[in-house]
């Protein structure tokens, strides 16, 4: 549910761009449809902050997912976030927070209300075209064969999918989520669960089952064998890459780049990697954390053009947000202003 704050919807240009801002944070829980399961574990719910900004008039909204794997709690990320001055833009909020899931939140509720106070939607203010649905892949958790080949079954009619993988034992579940779902398009993601040498292994048959993509098939900072093996496939950095500062250390072992809100530290940020990226040769892929349509509404501007877009989250929820995000045969739809932008 979110927290009281007031004007949700609404847009005025007629007041002092320099209103003090009020700042409140909650704790929010999302119950997932069924477990879902990693190379790192398994998990039942979603747990998020959503931020709202007031000026008093209207108030702009964000949600960051804070991540263990990063060194964030629900309470440290809180702790960030109320550390912040009264007065601040989205210029200063650089220098006050790191990248990471408190710097996201403000910054996306930051541009939720810029766009109120303009009268305008997110994407007018920040220079983009007219966004449109994506092809969102859909996400299949960590499981048996046997369980997998169900999932891809009940799965099979959905354009992309997206597999969890991350064991030395994954060429059966692969193969069982290929004869469930034979005319899906398919990603895979290994979350980091994989060595040098089980990867070259796997990379040839992935090829043969028709794997489009591989994401972090090593971990962070032990990948640089991914510069001296064979990449048959486009290999896509995800943990090792969170802003423009991670470019460098992406060459000549990653192909594509996979941008993620809560990584970059919101939607500013995210665009100007997106920018880098795209200049020095990646691809993108836009990806998310395990959140709510509020989360993922500021990604779907992000999203337009991208190689992959994989902003499924609310799939995965049992309940969203009021105002949630449409999806459909033609993807993921950007949000309507009762829910952000």
């Amino acid at each position: 549910m979110l927290i009281a704050c007031a004007g949700l919807i609404g847009a005025r240009t007629d007041y002092p761009k320099e209103a003090p801002m009020q700042i409140d944070v909650a704790h929010d829980v999302f119950k997932l449809a069924q477990v879902f399961t990693i190379s790192r574990g398994s998990r039942t719910e979603a747990k998020v902050l959503t931020v709202c900004l007031t000026d008093g008039h209207v108030s702009g909204w964000g949600e960051c997912v804070p991540y263990a794997r990063y060194g964030e709690t629900m309470e440290s990320v809180e702790a960030q976030i109320r550390a912040l001055p009264a007065d601040f833009t989205r210029q200063s909020l650089y220098d006050l927070l790191e990248p990471g899931a408190a710097r996201n939140a403000v910054d996306c509720a930051l541009w939720d209300l810029e766009a109120k106070q303009a009268g305008k939607p997110v994407w007018a203010l920040a220079g983009l075209g007219k966004p449109g649905p994506e092809i969102t892949a859909y996400t299949l958790s960590l499981d048996t064969p046997e369980k997998m080949q169900k999932q891809a079954a009940e799965n099979a009619k959905r354009p992309l999918l997206k597999i969890k993988l991350g064991t030395p034992d994954d060429m059966p579940r692969l193969e069982a989520v290929r004869r469930g779902a034979p005319k899906s398009r398919i990603i895979i993601d290994a979350n980091e669960g994989w060595t040098a040498d089980v990867y070259a292994e796997l990379a040839p048959h992935l090829v043969g089952l028709g794997v489009e993509l591989v994401e972090q098939p090593l971990p962070a900072g032990e990948d640089d064998m991914l510069s001296e093996i064979e990449r048959p496939l486009p290999v896509c950095a995800d943990e090792s890459c969170h802003d423009r500062a991670s470019l460098p250390k992406l060459k000549g072992k990653y192909d594509v780049a996979n941008i993620k809100l809560d990584k970059t530290g919101g939607l500013t940020e995210a665009l100007a990697l997106k920018e880098a990226a795209l200049s020095q040769g990646y691809e993108v892929m836009v990806g998310c954390m395990v959140g709510s349509s509020l989360a993922m509404a500021p990604a779907t501007l992000l999203a337009q053009g991208a190689l992959f877009t994989d902003l499924d989250g609310p799939l995965l929820l049992a309940e969203d947000r009021a105002t949630p995000l449409q999806f459909d045969e033609d993807g993921v739809h950007p949000p309507l202003p009762a829910l952000w932008g």
